[in-house]
């Protein structure tokens, strides 16, 4: 097994990745015509994500999407003696959805933490039945695109590589706030008067369930200075909860994915909101919790760890672009389904003197910007560009 850690320190990029500033802007690369025996190319826009992934496929030529999935990123495993027949085709490895439906006959794993791979096998063994999905026949040239933590340093990066050799064969390595803000534009309505292009300039804060990344989008290929990768984020917030229940209702047996459902249904920033009763079973019985101080101290803790990086990534932006840039700050990944997040930041940052700040939620398609602006660079990267992946 090997566990690499997520950084913030600056980072040296490669060549290829950072040409992909030529993204932004270009048309997407004319694909010439197949000559018989060649293989068929497939094109593919991936959020590897701690608690969920995205993925967007389609033929290189055109611009039809065939495959839209979100899948759990979790990995089971049958347990030893199963009954034959309860696993559909005794099968021994299930991904997401099937691997959750068979949680008891499975010993399940998460293979990333903190927004980067924690556990490699586990990992290759889910992008390999993310191929499988995309393409069931295995014959095709899979090119995919594929989102890392703001700042992931380059062990994060070689591990990504590593698990998608002899899966994928090319791989372009983005940040994912990047692909947020490429995923989260409306190229229908370049050159209105009134529309903002989020890639031209804009902040990003794209908060996920192992990191919160703040990135300066600001129409080039974005450097070390401008992303910040905090690794707290919505598994930081559930941890922050279980304690807490655990010291007001001890053994209380509340799964971590309940917890996680709780805090769904009832996070928020700002001034505590009491009461917020929520009915649970423990040991088979109902039972009412209140929970409005645990929830809100939770939330507000990991506003707490954002905002100033936040205000430090404006204090980097020049000064000709931060009036605009103050106006384009967008909150994606399921921590913007956190309510008054927007409102509270906007707030902060008007009550410590920013000028006529403008904070918005990228709206209920987070879970996908990413996967799309993931295949928007898919669909316009050259062909030197693509890193080649060897088994």
């Amino acid at each position: 097994m090997t566990t690499t850690t997520a950084t913030t320190e600056k980072k040296s990029v490669t060549t290829t990745e950072r040409s992909a500033t030529a993204i932004l802007d270009r048309p997407a690369e004319s694909v010439p015509l197949r000559r018989p025996g060649d293989r068929r190319k497939i094109l593919v826009g991936f959020d590897l994500g701690t608690n969920a992934s995205c993925i967007l496929a389609g033929p290189a030529e055109g611009k039809d999407t065939t495959v839209s999935k979100i899948i759990p990123t979790v990995v089971g495993y049958a347990r030893e003696g199963l009954v034959d027949g309860i696993i559909a085709n005794n099968a021994t490895t299930l991904i997401g959805e099937e691997a959750l439906n068979h949680r008891l006959q499975m010993k399940m794993i998460a293979p990333l933490e903190d927004g980067i791979i924690a556990q490699v096998e586990p990992a290759r063994d889910f992008i390999r039945r993310v191929r499988a999905v995309i393409d069931p026949t295995n014959s095709a040239e899979i090119r995919a695109v594929i989102g890392v933590p703001a700042n992931a340093g380059q062990p994060a990066r070689e591990d990504i590589r590593n698990c998608a050799a002899g899966v994928f064969d090319r791989v372009l390595l983005i940040p994912e706030p990047f692909l947020a803000a490429l995923g989260f534009r409306d190229e229908s309505r370049l050159g209105q008067p009134n529309y903002v292009d989020p890639v031209t300039n804009s902040l990003f804060i794209d908060i996920g369930g192992g990191t919160s990344d703040l990135c300066l989008i600001q129409g080039y290929f974005p450097t070390a200075d401008d992303q910040i990768s905090l690794a707290f984020a919505g598994d930081a917030v559930d941890k922050l909860i279980e304690d807490d229940l655990q010291r007001t209702y001890p053994n209380n047996g509340l799964s971590r994915a309940t917890i996680r459902s709780i805090k769904e249904e009832h996070s928020y920033v700002g001034a505590i909101r009491k009461p917020i009763d929520v009915k649970v079973l423990i040991g088979g019985k109902s039972h009412t919790l209140e929970l409005g101080d645990t929830i809100g101290r939770a939330c507000n803790r990991l506003l707490e760890k954002i905002y100033p990086a936040l205000t430090t990534l404006i204090s980097r932006a020049s000064s000709d672009s931060v009036a605009q840039l103050l106006q384009n700050i967008v909150i994606t990944g399921g921590g913007s389904r956190i309510r008054g997040l927007d409102t509270v930041i906007q707030q902060k940052l008007a009550d410590d003197g920013f000028e006529a700040p403008k904070v918005k939620l990228a709206g209920p398609e987070y879970k996908r910007f990413v996967a799309v602006g993931a295949l928007k660079a898919a669909r316009s990267a050259r062909e030197d560009q693509w890193q080649h992946l060897l088994a």
